[in-house]
């Protein structure tokens, strides 16, 4: 299982990646990355340098249960220098294992985009983009929007300012939570209200992760004290799934 709060399992076909973006900055993959490959565990031997592993794609052939697969944790699909084949050989998989729901997620929505252009996006893969500011996060919006798939989604996370409005046309589930971590960056209540309150508006399923190292109050605990609370409720809600 994972510890994920909105999946249910990791898949890694591919690993390690580079930094586009502010919310890049803390990246969790790579101090983890760096302590697996101290640790001599597979798949880590450049530590977080861009690594294809393909004995990695038949794992979820092996899985009979339905599962929620969050697809590289440990790394983006769409990163330069993952190849259209490799790629190809992902979505094979996901379109051969209809009983699971695949979770991808990127920063390099432009690169999805393009590869989806000439390409249909398998019923059982939902598309999701990071948006953790206006600059980067709403132009990544932008191109999800222009990809045709049946489920939509945003990680907004960690939620560095106020968004302001979102266009939120064609997403079905927005994901919001804060920073965590040495160096972790605080995140208003305001912010994360801002986006719950135009999902209710618009009927698009919210949920709220963590408020990470920083309270609603403003003040620094650890995660767990923390918790998840947003205007005194667990907020879990998450599209159906639709196989």
């Amino acid at each position: 299982m994972s510890k994920i709060e909105w999946t249910e399992q990791t898949w890694n076909p591919v690993t390690g990646c580079t930094k586009v973006s502010p919310g890049c900055k803390h990246c969790y993959a790579e101090t983890m990355a760096h302590r697996l490959q101290a640790m001599g565990a597979p798949g880590y031997e450049n530590g977080f340098g861009l690594s294809l592993l393909p004995e990695r794609l038949a794992q979820p052939l092996r899985r009979r249960k339905p599962t929620m697969y969050f697809v590289n944790s440990m790394s983006d699909l769409f990163q330069d220098g993952v190849p259209d084949s490799f790629i190809d050989q992902v979505m094979e998989v996901i379109r051969t294992t209809p009983q699971h729901t695949y979770q991808i997620l990127t920063k390099r929505s432009g690169n999805m985009r393009d590869y989806f252009a000439g390409r249909r996006v398998p019923d059982n893969a939902w598309l999701g983009v990071s948006v953790e500011d206006r600059k980067y996060g709403k132009p990544r919006i932008t191109e999800l929007q222009a990809i045709k798939a049946r489920t939509r989604f945003l990680s907004v996370e960690p939620l560095l300012e106020d968004l302001g409005h979102m266009n939120l046309k064609g997403i079905h589930w927005v994901i919001v939570g804060g920073e965590s971590g040495v160096g972790a960056r605080p995140m208003k209540q305001e912010w994360a209200l801002n986006i719950r309150n135009q999902c209710l508006t618009e009927g698009v399923d919210f949920f709220f992760k963590q408020w990470g190292a920083w309270g609603a109050d403003g003040k620094q605990r650890t995660k767990k004290a923390n918790g998840r609370l947003l205007d005194g409720q667990v907020w879990n809600m998450i599209p159906s799934v639709m196989v």
